[in-house]
Parts: C-alpha cells; structure tokens; sequence
C-alpha cells in the first residue's frame, strides 16, 4: 500500500504544512483502530485516508483525516494533499468531490497545479465569557483585541491580537490552551505592510487533538476569511500562517462556502507495510 507525505499551501518543499495520504484500492475503511495507529505512526498533523466511491455516490472518494491522537471532522491541508495525489498520479482531474465527517467537499484542480478547495464557512460568535478570554490571554502572554468563538464543523477559539509581531513572537503555555477543550485557538492580526503580498498572519494552536502547533491550517482559514473580510470590506483575500514552516493560503469568500487555493508538492513516496 502505498502512502506519501505532501507539503500543502507551497509550492517548494519543506515548507507548508505537511500531511500523509492514503489512497486505499477497497470500497470501505479499515478498523478505526488502524487507521488511528498509522497516524500516529505517521505523526504529522493530520493523515488523511481516501478510497473510492461508485459511480451513483453523491460524490468521488470518501475521505477521513486523523491526527496523532484523534479524527477530525474538518482538515483543509490534507484534503489539499489528497487531491494533489489524486492529480499527479492521473486518478482525477478538473473537479473531485469529497464525502466527509463535513459534508461533500469539492476540490477543483487547475491547470497549473494549484487547488481551490471549497469548504463551509464558519460561523463565528463573540465570546461572551470574559473569564475563558483572560485564560487564554496568560496562556498566550499577550493582550487580546477580540475574541471569537466558531463552528460548527471546527471548535475553535479566533483571537486578534495587536500586531503581526506580536503573533510571530508568541511562546504560549500549550498546557494551559489544552485545558481550554477546544480543537484550536487561532491568533491573527493585519498585515504589518499592506504590500507585502498578503493581507493577514495567522499561527494555530491545536493541544487538545495532539497538535501543539499545525503549521498551515486549512480548516482554520474558513474562521479567518469571514473575520478578516468583514474588516477590511473585500471577499477575497491571502492569508500568511506565520508558523516555522510558513505557507500563504488564498480565500475566497462566497457566503455560507469559503474557497482556499494553494499549492501542494510530494516529498515522500513510499509504501505502507503494516
């Protein structure tokens, strides 16, 4: 069985975030417990595992994503990763639609490789529970703007800070945003320099589902896009996730569906023995 190990939203490796994919030759998963297990040996972010759908489906290859620890109901980069193969080893072309924990996701393959993901919105609330806010503002070490909380497909915490360096100089308590429950907490703030080629950073912190940072996080930008739109007045943006590994991801915002566009590249191609 084979399995590779993509770089997605880049276009250069080692760069992006990272996800193991799984294309599987049967028409059903394995035990959970496999699947949970190969993830953990994988231990990357998210391992996503595809297998074909018939021809009657409502859509092409029914799709699961699993961290190290656990499986997640909604993953943008390994879906990203998943197509790329898809692509390169000519199983699909033009538009592949995904049946997952989040509904059908489609994922449209241009003629340069790169891949605009279509996921649902997130619907955000401002957080009404001061206490959770100062929590998380000792853990992080730096003073909140605002605070959001969003769903349903992800349970994340949307924090805006100060500035991009205070994003980028973040060292947080991983510890305490564990305690917090949610999937993740993601901190964002404008651009420094408007022209710098992207108009928000981001970095996300994932504890709670054996993430202590995603280096490039898809699902998130589905958070980030409605925020960052409503601000600055314009449906589409580019968002910098300002982890190590770095990686900009484009959005599109097309009301209750968020469009994300990036690059992917293959690094490792080898094959699963167990």
């Amino acid at each position: 069985m084979r399995i590779r190990i993509v770089d997605a939203f880049t276009e250069r490796p080692f760069a992006g975030n990272p996800a193991g994919v799984v294309l599987l030759d049967t028409d059903a998963f394995p035990d959970d417990d496999w699947l949970q297990r190969v993830a953990a040996e994988v231990n990357l972010a998210e391992t996503a595992f595809a297998h074909p759908l018939p021809q009657a489906a409502e859509a092409d290859w029914a799709l699961r994503w699993f961290t190290p620890a656990t499986e997640v109901a909604l993953c943008g980069h390994a879906t990203l990763a998943t197509a790329h193969v898809l692509r390169t080893t000519g199983a699909a072309t033009g538009t592949v639609r995904f049946a997952t924990l989040s509904g059908v996701l489609s994922a449209t393959i241009g003629d340069d490789g790169a891949i605009t993901l279509d996921f649902p919105t997130a619907a955000l609330t401002e957080s009404a529970v001061p206490r959770k806010t100062a929590e998380v503002a000792t853990a992080l070490g730096a003073e909140i703007v605002s605070a959001y909380e969003a769903g349903p497909y992800v349970d994340d915490l949307l924090l805006e800070l100060a500035d991009e360096k205070t994003v980028r100089a973040l060292t947080p308590d991983l510890a305490a945003l564990k305690r917090l429950g949610h999937r993740g907490v993601i901190v964002t703030a404008a651009a420094e320099d408007p022209a710098g080629g992207y108009d928000f950073v981001s970095r996300m912190f994932a504890p709670a589902v054996g993430i202590d940072e995603d280096p490039v996080t898809g699902s998130a930008h589905t958070v980030l896009a409605p925020y960052w739109s409503a601000r600055f007045g314009r449906d589409e943006l580019t968002g910098l996730q300002v982890s190590a590994r770095t990686g900009l991801v484009r959005t599109a915002l097309r009301g209750d569906r968020t469009l994300l566009t990036g690059s992917a590249v293959t690094v490792i191609d080898g094959e699963l023995l167990a």
